[in-house]
């Protein structure tokens, strides 16, 4: 049933009110740097099952419990390494999460039925506002219908959730624009789960050798998953959506005549493209998403250039590859399960 839900800028009072509703077990929606996060009493499973049910999740998909400050870890896990020490002197406050081996008062409907736990402490002013007003342990994952791109406006999750959370703190535009990079600390060596803003060398500039999951950049559709994104397609538009890769120069030659043959059949063809080659296509919707040379800015415009693409009536869309060093293989790993890892090669 359909519940009322208040939508406000993320003042002072809101944040009061926010807090009062997670005490209660609702869900509330806010910013953090990453991307907007709905959340629930993390250490109260009926809550945890809130947050499933109005995002359509599935729930062996496990939740982040969002925490503002390190002693708190004591609660909800039962080690923590010396890698983890290391990385959260160097990181936390910030995009990253870790995952932990869990303590009997994390109830298994906030973590997927594992023994694990992931945990972030997250950088912006109204989200740790809101986990403190909580209680101080809260799950939040992204404030979407499960399968959309995540929201990096209030107004994204207006658009899945309204309705059906109690209410939406409005921060503005985040600030990173795609989900936390999440390193697994509960086995030997630290291994990344998911890329994000904070990039592999960066990690392995604190604590040495750190490997990646080879499930990330490929079909991982039979695995179980360990981490939030790990096994269900994400981030996906309304239109079906192809990667072009590629030179430059083969990867719009081969947009292009694939824009000629959609026009012929008479369908509205979009484009997402770098600053740099935009101007190469001709015909189609064309978004610029960013500059190769400032890959954050793709990061931040991704998800909601999707969301615009659902708005246009257009039927497919074709993507170049970012494979830049910043922060290629995050955006990279985020546009494969927009499409569904279809790829073209130019």
């Amino acid at each position: 049933m359909d519940r009322e839900t208040i939508f406000c800028k993320a003042d002072e009072e809101a944040v009061r009110k926010a807090g009062e509703i997670l005490r209660n077990g609702g869900l509330v929606a806010f910013p953090t740097e990453t991307v907007y996060g709905l959340g629930a009493n993390a250490l109260d499973e009926k809550a945890a099952a809130r947050i499933y049910a109005a995002k359509g999740r599935p729930s062996d998909n496990p939740l982040i419990v969002h925490i503002t400050r390190r002693e708190a870890l004591g609660r909800i896990v039962t080690e923590v390494p010396e890698a983890a020490e290391r990385l959260m002197d160097a990181f936390w406050p910030g995009p990253m999460t870790l995952i932990f081996q869990k303590s009997p008062e994390v109830p298994y409907g906030t973590t997927g039925g594992l023994d694990t736990v992931a945990v972030r402490m997250p950088s912006h002013p109204v989200a740790r506002a809101v986990i403190e007003a909580g209680g101080g342990y809260i799950a939040a994952p992204s404030a979407n219908t499960s399968g959309r791109p995540s929201p990096t406006k209030a107004s994204h999750v207006a658009e899945d959730l309204m309705g059906k959370v109690d209410m939406i703190l409005d921060g503005g535009e985040v600030e990173i624009g795609l989900e936390s990079t999440i390193v697994d600390v509960s086995v030997a060596e630290p291994v990344i789960l998911r890329p994000g803003y904070i990039s592999l060398e960066m990690l392995q500039g604190v604590v040495g050798k750190v490997s990646v999951d080879q499930a990330l950049l490929r079909d991982d559709a039979g695995i179980r998953p360990k981490a939030p994104g790990m096994k269900y397609k994400h981030y996906a538009p309304k239109a079906d959506l192809k990667i072009v890769e590629g030179s430059e120069e083969a990867v719009a030659a081969r947009i292009n005549e694939l824009i000629r043959q959609g026009r012929e059949k008479g369908k509205r063809i979009g484009v997402i493209a770098a600053k740099e080659s935009a101007y190469r296509y001709q015909g189609g919707i064309v978004k610029t998403v960013g500059s190769r040379e400032e890959d954050l800015s793709i990061a931040q415009h991704l998800f909601g250039i999707l969301r615009e693409f659902d708005t246009l009536g257009v039927s497919e869309i074709y993507s170049e590859a970012f494979d830049t060093p910043r922060m290629g293989q995050a955006i990279m790993n985020r546009l494969m399960k927009a499409a569904g890892h279809q790829v073209i090669k130019a």
